[in-house]
């Protein structure tokens, strides 16, 4: 990251937590939230970018998760709900009052999940995260490595098979040493707590809120169910439409920052004035 990003070490009841931000502490604030076995890094395309001329950008590391410390109780904050609260704590510390959010996969789950905690959200991005019900084979494609999104511990093989479903050609070697240094009791935790019914009925929830929900995603992501994004009834789409991406896949963030940034840029426009 750049000489003049900050970085944060923060202890909270869920354990220490991790961030890094950049740009002027007097401006929104935009929080960025990774997906599931990754880290702050991932979003360095935008910590690096001339949004930081504009937004107060922060980037963490979920527990469990990069520099951040293992859960001080794994069964409570190895779900959607537990990672929502840790994050809402971190906020808090932070003193960030209001915030725009842009969530990535599970990112993107966490911070639906925050739109009932947080009273200061102004405005949300979600990228590869399809808001589902109870049911979340209606967004999601099987794939061969959705076993090992669950899974405790990896090979070196399934990690580097992982990854590559994901950002493909464009994976830079510290996301293998990010998937490796996983709290080994996350991902099985994660959707344990999905299947016991933990956390909201996300589809519900952005159809019944009125918050600006930008939702932007990569037109050739094999992972999840794209045209699904288009059966929801939203009950503020920004744009009024769901953005895709050519050429990007799951992390259109990272393969195509320059197009997701404008996109970002924009949506963060209109939720200053709004």
């Amino acid at each position: 990251m750049s000489n003049s990003s900050r970085l944060h070490t923060i202890d909270t009841s869920h354990g220490t937590i991790t961030a890094i931000e950049s740009g002027p502490q007097n401006k929104l604030p935009l929080l960025l939230i990774h997906g599931n076995s990754f880290c702050k890094e991932v979003f360095r395309h935008q910590l690096e970018s001339p949004l930081t001329n504009r937004y107060r950008l922060i980037a963490l590391d979920l527990p469990g998760h990069g520099q951040s410390g293992n859960a001080l109780d794994y069964m409570r904050t190895y779900t959607r709900p537990g990672l929502a609260d840790a994050t809402v704590e971190l906020l808090a510390t932070l003193g960030v009052n209001e915030a725009a959010i842009m969530g990535w996969s599970l990112g993107g789950h966490v911070a639906i999940e925050m739109i009932n905690r947080y009273a200061g959200m102004r405005g949300l991005m979600i990228t590869g995260a399809p808001p589902v019900g109870v049911n979340m084979a209606e967004g999601f494609n099987a794939t061969p490595q959705t076993g090992t999104a669950g899974k405790g511990e990896l090979t070196p093989e399934e990690i580097d098979g992982f990854i590559k479903n994901i950002f493909r050609d464009s994976a830079e070697p510290f996301m293998h040493e990010a998937v490796a240094r996983v709290d080994q009791r996350f991902r099985k935790r994660l959707f344990e707590g999905a299947r016991e019914g933990l956390g909201s009925n996300q589809r519900f929830t952005v159809e019944s809120s009125n918050l600006p929900l930008a939702v932007v995603n990569g037109s050739s992501d094999k992972i999840i169910k794209l045209d699904y994004f288009d059966t929801v009834k939203y009950g503020n789409l920004w744009d009024n439409t769901c953005h895709r991406l050519p050429g990007a896949g799951h992390a259109p963030f990272w393969q195509t920052p320059n197009d997701f940034n404008t996109i970002l840029g924009r949506f963060l426009k209109y939720v200053e004035k709004n």
